[in-house]
């Protein structure tokens, strides 16, 4: 089934039986009694690299050109109170789940709703993971094959380094991709698996920021670097509107939430999941400051919206070339790392809203493959024609990001089905609902109006 069950009346209809089924990790029957007694619960370190892992996905390529909308202290206090919120609502979900003995987030939404809420989740979660399956694939395209988004060719690797042909096209690399990469890694059938990776995709992400911040450092000593916008320059009232289109991104950048009972269920410890979480949002707040600073001061106003992208220019620094490969590669094989954490949850939910009744998917393999190769085949061709992740980061970040990560968290608790919440929890919850709905829809009417004015001018 997908993330969990739905109201009271579904849960009794499942009887123990599927109770194991959201409790047992997620693998094959034939090995199934042999794992139980070979795994004891995930580590705490694989547990903060799964999650962080993620959390730290293409949204980091977008938030710099967050950073060049909002001005620099803007952009950075928004990093923080996003995460902040985030840590609230994850902290909002995991004390009901608990006190329930839940263990899935849409468990929790069917008990606190009914079978509707339950769904309702579902159908945000392949949304949202989809959108983000996409811009991941985006991203490959362009750092490998190039792009021609902003009318300006910025050239991919292997343009750069074997000039244009048929077999480094965007098409064909990206199916290459899909079969030789993506299709063996979301084959595993539990998370812990993939914490290897995990430590690996989190690795490379530092990797990129240091060499971005040494890179900014050194241009900024040589007195190279353009003094950053602290602030936005407001001269109109669209100016204002226009500054909310920033809020998807930074939503989009912490949506985990989909993720965490999946690696809570995998503790032996209950108590370490509010650590685990605290450690993963600091991890990565630290990076996504580091990296919207450092990029932001590195390419100023020309800051495009994935910074990777800048990437293919004249650093003006020694080895400027090489740095611009380091850089790229090792942030498409960050995304190709984190492709199976998100796929993960999307093909679950999937399977949870074609198949609520059928038996956990890790138990059915052709129910697995079907579901999977259908996955990659929809990501793949979406990837081909949709041009640029700022569109695709709007559309989910205002939608079914802000419903996972916020509303429905601050609903849950608003409801406080087994009497958790405290009058502090509720104004919170209260605030976040507010803050949510206005400032995205502010931003989906001001892309809107973007979008159209856009297709007027072309």
């Amino acid at each position: 089934m997908g993330i969990g069950n739905g109201s009271s009346s579904d849960v009794l209809f499942t009887s123990h039986k599927a109770m194991q089924d959201e409790t047992t990790p997620l693998l094959p029957i034939k090995a199934e009694e042999d794992a139980i007694h070979e795994f004891n619960g995930a580590s705490f370190s694989g547990a903060v690299f799964n999650l962080s892992t993620t959390i730290v996905g293409a949204g980091i390529m977008a938030l710099p050109a967050s950073i060049k909308m909002l001005g620099l202290i803007p952009g950075i206090l928004m990093i923080v109170l996003v995460a902040l919120l985030t840590e609230a609502s994850i902290d909002m979900l995991v004390r009901c789940s608990h006190q329930g003995k839940i263990t899935s987030y849409g468990w929790l939404m069917g008990e606190t709703f009914g079978q509707w809420g339950r769904i309702a989740l579902q159908v945000s979660v392949v949304i949202n993971n989809i959108g983000v399956l996409i811009v991941y694939m985006i991203i490959i395209g362009d750092v490998l094959s190039g792009t021609s988004t902003t009318g300006v060719h910025h050239s991919g690797i292997f343009e750069g380094w074997f000039g244009p042909h048929v077999w480094n096209s965007r098409p064909v690399v990206l199916l290459a991709t899909t079969l030789l990469v993506f299709a063996p890694l979301v084959s595993f059938k539990r998370l812990d698996s993939l914490r290897y990776t995990s430590a690996l995709s989190v690795a490379l992400a530092v990797v990129f920021v240091v060499i971005t911040a040494g890179v900014a450092i050194v241009r900024l000593i040589e007195g190279t670097v353009e003094i950053p916008k602290l602030f936005p320059e407001i001269d109109g009232i669209s100016s204002v509107w226009k500054l909310f289109t920033a809020v998807p991104v930074l939503v989009t950048a912490y949506i985990c939430h989909y993720n965490v009972h999946s690696i809570d269920n995998e503790l032996e410890d209950k108590t370490q999941i509010k650590p685990i979480v605290q450690t993963s949002l600091g991890l990565c707040s630290s990076v996504y400051i580091a990296t919207s600073f450092f990029a932001y001061l590195l390419f100023g106003e020309a800051t495009l919206a994935d910074v990777l992208a800048n990437f293919d220019s004249d650093l003006r620094i020694p080895f400027s070339a090489v740095f611009n490969d380091i850089v790229r590669v090792s942030y498409v094989v960050h995304i190709m790392l984190v492709f199976p954490i998100v796929f993960f949850a999307l093909r679950l939910n999937l399977d949870g809203l074609l198949f609520p009744t059928a038996r956990h998917i890790s138990r059915d393999n052709q129910r697995f493959t079907i579901i999977t190769i259908s996955l990659l085949a929809v990501i793949y061709l979406a990837s081909i024609f949709i041009p640029s992740i700022w569109d695709a980061f709007q559309f989910t970040g205002a939608t079914a990001a802000v419903l996972i990560g916020f509303i429905f968290p601050a609903m849950i608790i608003l409801r406080d089905p087994y009497g958790v919440s405290t009058k502090r929890d509720k104004v919170l919850a209260v605030t976040m609902i507010v803050l949510a709905v206005v400032s995205n829809s502010v931003a989906l009417y001001s892309d809107t109006l973007n979008i159209f004015y856009r297709k007027q001018e072309a």
